[in-house]
């Protein structure tokens, strides 16, 4: 397999990084439908820990046998599979080499009391990623939480040990807790300060949700606003974030929430493409669908990224 011009100027923006790291990046930027392109579409499914069986999988149960997303994943075409460990256990030596996984190494749960804390526990190890052959570790950091700091703490430490042997590292920065409004949560000032911290921290690849164009932070507004900074479409803000993400030295991929209509799956994926990110991670909206639904809207998503919807 041999890298594109295109991977290559994307791999050169990661200076100082261990062969194996490049590899890594290597392998899920050629892999798939949109190997080669510099774009990515990523199957997430760490749901059944998050939201609970019923809500993630009852809709399509198909869904709640791990192989079925692995299958999902190759048949689509993906950049890669991400999920936690046991999931990836279960299939990690049936589908062994066929697709680039990700082990998401923390996880929070729906039954904790809302006095607890936006906080993960950490639920796997690097070498559990290097036992199943894994790619990258995945790790959700909640910039405004009161564990914030311990987060970043326990990331900086894991990502310096993967990045030592070799395993790349995929950060969820997700803006929640003490510090952040239901609006800020989405806000276009927050969600560029979460995507720059994630790149502080040494994400490889940083996973962020779509903005709006709401400034939760009255210093941060004040610049916006004096700098004439443009939030005005999600195709701008998506740019916005991906200056901050070191501007574009590094790959972001943009989440795709809640299940929500084909149409607006699209629209979401337009605008990312527009505003130069490298693509989706996208769970609930791919295999909450029934099968057959979801290769044809991935497969759109893979013509949309390649600029040809």
């Amino acid at each position: 397999m041999r890298a594109t011009r295109t991977v290559q100027k994307i791999l050169a923006n990661y200076a100082g990084e261990t062969p194996g790291v490049k590899a890594n990046l290597c392998r899920m930027l050629m892999q798939g439908k949109l190997g080669g392109t510099g774009k990515m579409i990523i199957l997430p499914v760490d749901q059944g820990f998050e939201h609970g069986p019923a809500r993630s999988f009852a809709a399509n149960p198909d869904g709640y046998d791990p192989h079925y997303h692995y299958q999902l994943a190759i048949d689509a075409g993906l950049n890669a599979y991400a999920a936690p460990l046991g999931m990836i256990e279960a299939g990690a030596d049936t589908f062994a080499g066929q697709i680039p996984t990700i082990l998401k190494v923390n996880s929070a749960n729906s039954l904790m009391s809302e006095t607890a804390g936006k906080n993960q526990a950490i639920t796997a190890s690097v070498d559990d990623a290097l036992r199943l052959g894994c790619s990258a570790i995945g790790f959700t950091i909640y910039p405004g939480s009161d564990c914030a700091l311990e987060m970043f703490e326990e990331i900086s430490a894991m990502r310096e040990e993967a990045a030592a042997k070799g395993v790349a590292t995929v950060i969820w920065s997700y803006p929640r807790g003490e510090a952040v409004t239901k609006d800020g949560e989405t806000g276009i000032d927050v969600a560029a300060y979460a995507a720059q911290i994630a790149a502080l921290l040494g994400a490889h690849v940083i996973k962020i949700k779509l903005s709006t164009d709401h400034l939760m932070l009255p210093e941060a507004k004040k610049v916006y606003e004096a700098e004439g900074i443009d939030i005005a479409t999600q195709a701008a803000r998506v740019r916005h974030c991906m200056q901050a993400s070191f501007n574009g030295r590094r790959i972001v991929v943009f989440s795709g929430g809640a299940k929500k209509g084909a149409d607006s799956v699209y629209d979401d994926a337009r605008a990312i493409r527009d505003g130069g990110g490298n693509g989706s991670i996208i769970g609930r909206n791919s295999f909450q669908r029934p099968r057959e639904d979801a290769l044809a809207m991935l497969a759109k998503l893979v013509e949309i990224y390649r600029g040809k919807a």
